[in-house]
């Protein structure tokens, strides 16, 4: 009885664990590569080592952290090759569902793709408080833009499989916008909302896969030629 009453509240301290571990991630408080080490976390949080695991197991579920045989907890690194297949996932599916969408997506579709694309555009990237990282209100509008556009295909698994790779390589993007604060996402988001909406298939599956590209290429320090011009 006692046992099943307290477990509310650790959930609860697990919870809260978890998003101050997962925000201070993506913020950038930790650098590639760093450790996580559950004793140092349970003090600055003032909760147990149990809750702490708990709340690390959430994290590299995610992909926002590694578990290390006999070495605990990590940041991954920039070199980790998990960026560059998380990137060859998505260019293979998502250009897929983004013609589906093309295809399948009614007037409806149409207006939703217009309306994220006009939040994204007019959400600041970037925010005093928030460090050199994107700001939360435009992770949050960036993501809700892709997918939308790839929401009118119309199959709830497919979109799942976007979910869970979108989570694994919000920290990538992150990394990749404060090495390259002169990339012109607004470009390449405005060519992706014109192309969709002009039903043009093959030039917005070109595009996207030029976008995700770009992200995992910053990371390795390899660099590319510009998009052919009729992208």
């Amino acid at each position: 009885m006692t046992q099943a009453a307290a477990s509310p509240g650790k959930q609860m301290l697990s919870e809260q664990v978890y998003a101050h571990l997962r925000d201070a991630i993506m913020r950038g408080d930790f650098a590639p590569g760093d450790a996580l080490k559950p004793q140092d976390l349970a003090k600055d949080q003032g909760v147990s080592l149990a809750v702490v695991r708990e709340a690390l197991v959430r994290v590299v579920g995610e992909g926002l952290a590694d578990r290390l045989p006999n070495r605990g907890f990590a940041v991954p690194a920039f070199s980790d090759r998990r960026w560059q297949e998380i990137a060859e996932a998505r260019r293979t599916i998502e250009p897929v569902m983004l013609r589906m969408s093309i295809e399948r997506g009614d007037v409806d579709w149409e207006a939703r793709v217009r309306a994220a694309h006009h939040r994204l555009a007019r959400t600041p990237a970037y925010a005093q408080d928030e460090g050199e990282h994107y700001s939360d209100a435009w992770a949050e509008a960036h993501r809700l833009f892709h997918r939308t556009l790839l929401e009118g295909c119309g199959n709830p698994v497919l979109l799942e499989v976007f979910d869970r790779m979108w989570t694994a390589s919000e920290l990538a993007r992150r990394w990749s916008a404060r090495r390259t604060p002169g990339r012109d996402a607004v470009g390449e988001h405005g060519r992706l909302e014109e192309a969709a909406l002009a039903r043009d298939a093959d030039t917005a599956a070109e595009v996207l896969t030029w976008h995700l590209t770009l992200t995992a290429a910053v990371l390795t320090g390899r660099t590319h030629d510009e998009p052919a011009k009729e992208i």
